[in-house]
């Protein structure tokens, strides 16, 4: 995607090519990572329109010392942070979109059985305090390294490492209550 940007400053790209490409590559992406802050899939959408605009607004002025999608990341989150500080959301009941898996060779009950674990745990990452959920999305979801997470959220990397760590235990405390239910 960085060659992206390259194409842009060389003028073989528009702005709005530009955010097209972006949106579709990364569009999903920043809707999930929205979601998993304001727990509410509409809000989501309209932070990740708030995102891309943003994006499309500053994109001149957006200097490579990250990725494209590290930068998007930390729009998104500083959305995401401003709408729960935005003091609203208190009035909001929150219910969990099915977010597909994708489809695979295996029975119905198999199929059925997957799906429940995945919404499972989908629902307990979404209860884990704000610190621990960011990085355990940001690393399994969003599929970045502990480095990057480091420099998006601006911490050390130890700190993450063991945000991941103990965001991992809360999750396995929760996966074994439900086992032993």
């Amino acid at each position: 995607m960085d060659s992206l940007l390259n194409r842009y400053r060389e003028r073989q790209l528009n702005k709005e090519e530009v955010l097209s490409e972006l949106m579709n590559e990364y569009g999903t992406q920043i809707t999930r990572l929205a979601y998993s802050y304001v727990k509410d899939l509409a809000k989501a959408e309209d932070i990740t329109q708030e995102v891309f605009l943003k994006c499309y607004m500053k994109i001149d002025s957006f200097k490579g010392k990250s990725s494209l999608k590290t930068w998007l990341n930390r729009i998104t989150i500083n959305k995401c942070k401003d709408h729960l500080k935005s003091g609203w959301k208190k009035y909001i009941q929150f219910e969990l979109p099915v977010f597909k898996e994708p489809k695979t060779r295996t029975s119905p009950e198999d199929q059925i059985t997957k799906r429940d674990e995945h919404d499972e745990l989908t629902s307990y990452v979404l209860q884990l305090p704000i610190k621990y959920r960011e990085v355990i999305i940001l690393h399994y979801f969003q599929e970045l390294s502990t480095k990057e997470i480091s420099q998006l959220l601006n911490l050390k990397e130890t700190s993450i490492r063991t945000r991941l760590r103990r965001a991992r235990n809360i999750l396995e405390e929760y996966w074994e209550k439900r086992n032993d239910a």
